[in-house]
C-alpha cells in the first residue's frame, strides 16, 4: 500500500476538503472524460446526495461544483477569477470549460441538492451527467468525495479501498504491526522507510521541494490566522478569536499573568488560526481533511516556537510520519467525517500530530505507534455535527484541542518504552466499527448534536 505525504497532505481551499474540494476535483475529472468521448455536448446537469446534500450549502459545495466544472482546481485556485467566472455563469447559465464547447448550465435549477437515502457507495456522493441539444444524457459519471479531497468514481471505489497501481515501493506496509516489523528488521526510522517509498516515485529533489512548500503554506495560514480578524461568513456571526488570543499572550509576556499552562493557549491560536482561514475558504493544507487542518500544523509550530532544539531541517522528518500514519487509518478506515464522523478528522489528525512530534523528538518506531494509538485512542466515538452545516462550530475549538492532545500523547509515549496494551491497529479498526455504528445524523449532516441544540442565529 503506498498513498504519498502529497496526497495526504495536499494544497487546497476551504472551508472542507470532502465538500469543497473533492466536488471541486470531481466535476475536474468529469471534464475530462467529456474531452475523452466523442459526443456533440450542449449542457451539463448534477446532483449532490447524502452529506453533500445536508451540509453543502454551508460548506460551498454548489459553488466548488461549480467552478470545478468551469475549470478551477483546489490547488491552483484564484479567487479573483473564480468570482470573476461565477458571476459570467449566473448571468449567461452558460459554462466555458477550456477544451469543450460552450455549455448550457443554470446554477439554480441544474445543481440539485437531493435530500433522500445516501448513493451506496459513501455518503459524499454526487453525480454529473452531460446532455446533448435535446436535453437528454449523453454521459453520465458518479463520484464519491471520500474525505481529504480525495475522489473516487463509482466503478474505483467498487474495485476496493487500495487503488494504488504504481510500481513497488521498497516499504509497502498496510498496517502498524507491519510498519514496525519492517522498521526493525531494516533498522531505519518510519520517516526514512517513507522517504525511500517517496523517492521511489518522485525525484528526490522534487520530494523535498514538495515537502518544503506543505510545511510553508501550513506556516503561512497560521502567520495569516493570527493577524486576522473580524466576523466569518456563513450566517453564525462567529468572531475570529485566534488574533485576539495571540495579542493578550504576547502582551501578558513576562508578567505575573503568565503561566506555564498558557502554552495550550498558543497551540489552541495555532490551530484556530488555521481553522478560521479555513472557514473563511482561504487556502489551506489538507492535514488529513480541512476539517481538521489545524492539527498538525499547530503541533509542528509549537514545536519550532516552544521547544528547545528545534529545526526546521527536522520538518520533513515530522511530516513524512505523520502521513505514514494518516495513510494507515485511511487505509483501514476512513478519514471522512460524513462517513465515520470527527474522530476520523480530528482523531486523524491528533494521531498523526503526536506522531509526528514523538519522532522529531526522538522516539523510536514502538514510541511513536503508541502516541498515534494514544491520541486517536481519546477521540473515539466523536461526532461530526456542524452547527448550521457551517466548519465553525464546534470545528474551529475542536482543532485547537486536538493538537493539544497530540502533544500530550507524545510526551506520554516517550515516558514509556513503546510497549502498551491497545495496538494502533486495534483502535484503527474500532474507530472504523464505531463509524460505522454511529447514526447518520452524528456523521456532518448537521441534523443532530450540537447542530439541533444550539441556535442559528
Amino acid at each position: 500500500m503506498f498513498l504519498s505525504v502529497f496526497e495526504m497532505f495536499k494544497v487546497g481551499i476551504g472551508p472542507s476538503s470532502s465538500h469543497t474540494m473533492g466536488p471541486m476535483v470531481a466535476a475536474s475529472m468529469f471534464l475530462d472524460k467529456m474531452r475523452g468521448a466523442p459526443f456533440q455536448y450542449a449542457g451539463i446537469r448534477g446532483s449532490l446526495h447524502g452529506s453533500l446534500a445536508f451540509t453543502g450549502v454551508g460548506h460551498a459545495t454548489d459553488r466548488a461544483t461549480i467552478l470545478g466544472l468551469a475549470g478551477f482546481l483546489p490547488e491552483t485556485y484564484d479567487a479573483e477569477k473564480a468570482e470573476a467566472a461565477l458571476a459570467d455563469i449566473h448571468a449567461t447559465h452558460t459554462l466555458r470549460p477550456e477544451g469543450l464547447p460552450e455549455l448550457a448550465f443554470h446554477p439554480k435549477d441544474d445543481l440539485v441538492f437531493d435530500f433522500g437515502p445516501n448513493l451506496p457507495g459513501h455518503a459524499n456522493g454526487m453525480v454529473l451527467m452531460a446532455t446533448d441539444a435535446q436535453g437528454d444524457v449523453i454521459l453520465q459519471e458518479t463520484y464519491y468525495s471520500i474525505g481529504g479531497g480525495f475522489v473516487m468514481t463509482e466503478a474505483e471505489l467498487a474495485a476496493g479501498r487500495n487503488t494504488d497501481e504504481g510500481a513497488p515501493v521498497p516499504y509497502p506496509f498496510k498496517s502498524a504491526a507491519e510498519m514496525l516489523e519492517m522498521a526493525q528488521s531494516s533498522g531505519k526510522s518510519i520517516a526514512a522507510m517513507k522517504r525511500a517509498n517517496e523517492v521511489s516515485r518522485k525525484a528526490e529533489v522534487d520530494m523535498t521541494t514538495g515537502v518544503k512548500r506543505i510545511w510553508q503554506v501550513m506556516d503561512d495560514c497560521i502567520e495569516r490566522g493570527m493577524v486576522t480578524d473580524g466576523i466569518l461568513p456563513g450566517g453564525l456571526k462567529v468572531k475570529r478569536r485566534a488574533k485576539g488570543i495571540r495579542d493578550a499572550l504576547i502582551a501578558e509576556r513576562g508578567t505575573n499573568l503568565s503561566a506555564p499552562h498558557k502554552i495550550n493557549d498558543w497551540m489552541s491560536t495555532y490551530a484556530m488560526a488555521v481553522n478560521e482561514e479555513n472557514a473563511a475558504g482561504g487556502q489551506v493544507v489538507t492535514a488529513p481533511t480541512n476539517g481538521a487542518a489545524g492539527v498538525v500544523p499547530a503541533v509542528i509550530k509549537y514545536w519550532l516556537e516552544h521547544v528547545p532544539g528545534a529545526s526546521e531541517a527536522q520538518v520533513e522528518e515530522f511530516l513524512l510520519t505523520a502521513a505514514a500514519i494518516g495513510g494507515l487509518v485511511k487505509y483501514n478506515a476512513s478519514i471522512s467525517g460524513a462517513e465515520a464522523g470527527c474522530q476520523a478528522e480530528v482523531g486523524s489528525a491528533a494521531a498523526m500530530g503526536a506522531a509526528g512530534l514523538c519522532a522529531v523528538l526522538g522516539g523510536t518506531p514502538e514510541q511513536i505507534e503508541n502516541a498515534a494509538e494514544i491520541a486517536l485512542e481519546h477521540h473515539l466515538g466523536m461526532t461530526c455535527d456542524p452547527v448550521a452545516g457551517l466548519v465553525q462550530v464546534p470545528c474551529i475549538e475542536r482543532n485547537g484541542l486536538g493538537a493539544i492532545k497530540a502533544v500530550s500523547a507524545a510526551s506520554l509515549a516517550l515516558r514509556g518504552d513503546g510497549t502498551h496494551l491497545v495496538p494502533l491497529d486495534a483502535c484503527i479498526e474500532t474507530m472504523r466499527q464505531t463509524g460505522a455504528d454511529m447514526m447518520d445524523k452524528y456523521k456532518e449532516t448537521s441534523l443532530g448534536g450540537l447542530a439541533v441544540n444550539v441556535p442559528n442565529c
